[in-house]
């Protein structure tokens, strides 16, 4: 059973910048497809970022393009999320997700799930 651990949220004010980690355990014998989603109350939880199984391929949401950057590091089993000049609308609990493939994963098929960690970007 694959587990996804994310760590690093916290409070940041506007402009400022936030590094998020998430580190996977289980089985090991494959890397998966990643990425970031946030959520906030009341809406259904967005897409952030993806990242393909071997990093190659990166594919971000118009919010966030050219200020948030994903990575992965498959030797040590991690991704994270780099948000930089972040903004208040940036708010809200990021979970770091995983799938079976890139194609169906960017579609929001999603086969994994952190617990999620909270990021509060004041004006």
């Amino acid at each position: 059973q694959v587990q996804l651990a994310e760590s690093g949220g916290g409070s940041v004010q506007a402009g400022g910048s936030l590094r998020l980690s998430c580190v996977v355990s289980g089985p090991t014998d494959r890397n998966y497809p990643m990425g970031w989603f946030r959520e906030i109350p009341g809406k259904e939880r967005e897409g952030v970022a993806h990242i393909s199984a071997s990093g190659v391929l990166e594919n971000y949401a118009d919010s966030y393009k050219g200020r948030f950057t994903i990575s992965r590091d498959n030797d040590k089993r991690t991704l994270d999320l780099e948000m930089n000049n972040v903004k208040p609308e940036d708010t809200g609990t990021y979970y770091c997700a995983a799938g079976h493939t890139y194609s169906t994963f960017v579609r929001g098929e999603v086969h994994y799930w952190g617990q999620g960690t909270r990021v509060t970007v004041s004006s």
